[in-house]
């Protein structure tokens, strides 16, 4: 069984989230400072647009390539079971950098907590939807 416009769009959205951001903390790993530098928030601002370029290039390749984009009740049950799994990790990183600001001068580890937990959340979202695709729920 071929894979279907949603599961191609998961794919596509999992490998430019892990490619984009994986570059963007590779580059501003470790910290020269406390806090988020200028040169910093270019990067995010590169890393962003980046993104957005990718998907949206890669989205309308898709949609050209495979007409059919319709979703059905599976579909919606799979998303919002990735988005609960996701929830959870969110939760968890917005409390550790709230307890990282609290411990820490400066704004650079809480921004980054924050950013990446947000990533990472997205990654397991997406990958559980993925999971559930080829499991078949």
């Amino acid at each position: 069984m071929g894979l279907t416009f949603q599961e191609k769009s998961l794919w596509l959205m999992f490998v430019s989230l892990t490619g984009v951001f994986g570059f963007y903390f590779v580059t501003v790993l470790p910290a020269n400072g406390a806090d988020v530098m200028p040169n910093q928030m270019v990067l995010f601002t590169v890393a962003v647009v980046m993104l957005v370029i990718m998907q949206v290039v890669g989205h309308t390749m898709m949609a050209i390539i495979d007409r059919n984009t319709e979703t059905d009740e599976r579909d919606r049950l799979i998303a919002l079971k990735g988005t609960r799994n996701a929830a959870y990790v969110l939760a968890t990183g917005v409390f550790l950098a709230l307890c990282a600001a609290m411990v820490t001068d400066g704004n650079f580890l809480f921004t980054h907590l924050l950013l990446g937990f947000w990533v990472l959340a997205q990654l397991v979202e997406i990958g559980s939807q993925l999971f559930l695709y080829r499991r078949g729920s």
